[in-house]
């Protein structure tokens, strides 16, 4: 059992540890070739390197080293993320084919399914209790896979990826704390301190990118802690409330597929309509399209805490709610597309409707 002291020096050592190593992962991502080059889909417009997602795991190692948080499933888990981290590498040296990003994120979710950490149940209203049986390892997989990736979509400007990251573990901490997840607070602690201490020399202007080395190891990360703590405790909606803390990358991801399906597109094709594009698309500032989404991921993250303490009622006017936010923010910026608005559609011709009826 850790005491609030060991958490806070364990956040502290992998804070600078990041902090002090991303200069040098900087010069090693110069050296080796693993720079992001500007062209018509990116925003920076000079040579950038990337890899900085190693300082981050860099960080983390320092941190866990400190804590060595016991859990039945952490050899599994460590050797995924090994995984990831050698892919991202490979990846922003190489640039490799999605095809071989995916073959080692499942390699890597396989791993950890192996080990017995699982989405075995979630709750369902009215319903109870639904148990996935033989499909807890296809689901396990997937969830994996999915956030890896939706970490990954959504690192388009300084600081996003890493900001966003940061917000939604510092959710699921808060929820981890109430709930004393002893594994969950430990990682989250540490995952958190490096990960702003990287933000320290990402935050815009950056002078690094973490890279799908930090993008894939924050999105593995994340879908790790919220299984060994969300997943594990039987609560109203537990399979809701993991989407909720990450609801800017995963709706992002989601939109992008809807979009790229509507304009008869493959969905693996990348476009400028992500978020953070259309942000700034809309006339906002770098710095200020990042901290627009940092504010919607710390709304969903604090709403995701009520949710998990919620009565059933309120929950699913809460989940209601959000949803309509959702889909009203994702037509306001043009997520789908700038003519499908079908929500505003609906309330412009609501108001019409009452207008007139005044005026009769």
């Amino acid at each position: 059992m850790h005491s609030t002291i060991d958490y806070i020096i364990a956040f502290l050592i992998s804070f600078s540890v990041a902090i002090l190593i991303t200069p040098l992962v900087k010069k090693i991502a110069i050296k080796i070739g693993a720079t992001d080059q500007p062209n018509t889909r990116k925003i920076h417009t000079n040579i950038m390197p990337r890899m900085g997602g190693l300082a981050i795991f860099i960080g983390v190692i320092a941190g866990f080293l400190y804590l060595r948080p016991q859990s039945l499933y952490m050899n599994e888990v460590i050797i995924g993320a090994v995984i990831i981290i050698l892919v991202g590498i490979l990846d922003d040296k190489y640039t490799l084919q999605a095809r071989y990003k995916f073959i080692g994120q499942l390699v890597a979710a396989i791993v950890v399914a192996s080990s017995g950490l699982l989405i075995e149940k979630f709750t369902v209203p009215f319903f109870g209790i639904i148990y996935l049986d033989v499909w807890s390892y296809p689901v396990t997989v997937l969830w994996i896979i999915a956030i890896t990736n939706a970490i990954n979509l959504i690192d388009g400007l300084d600081g996003l990826a890493a900001g966003v990251s940061s917000i939604a573990m510092t959710s699921i901490l808060i929820m981890a704390f109430a709930d004393s997840q002893i594994v969950v607070i430990a990682l989250c602690f540490i995952l958190i301190g490096s990960t702003l201490g990287f933000l320290f020399h990402n935050f815009y202007p950056a002078k690094i990118f973490m890279g799908d080395t930090g993008a894939l190891f924050l999105g593995y990360s994340i879908a790790i802690i919220s299984m060994l703590g969300l997943f594990k405790n039987i609560t109203l909606f537990s399979f809701i409330i993991p989407i909720i803390v990450l609801a800017v990358p995963i709706f992002d991801t989601v939109f992008a597929i809807i979009r790229r399906f509507l304009n008869k597109k493959s969905i693996a094709a990348p476009d400028k309509l992500h978020l953070h594009y259309c942000l700034v698309d809309l006339g906002f500032s770098h710095k200020g399209s990042v901290l627009i989404i940092y504010f919607f991921s710390a709304c969903f993250g604090f709403s995701a805490i009520i949710f998990s303490n919620a009565t059933l009622w309120i929950s699913l006017l809460l989940m209601v709610i959000l949803l309509l936010a959702i889909q009203l923010i994702a037509e306001v910026v043009g997520l789908i597309g700038m003519n499908r608005k079908p929500l505003i559609n609906m309330l412009r011709r609501i108001l019409t409707v009452k207008k007139t009826q005044k005026e009769n």
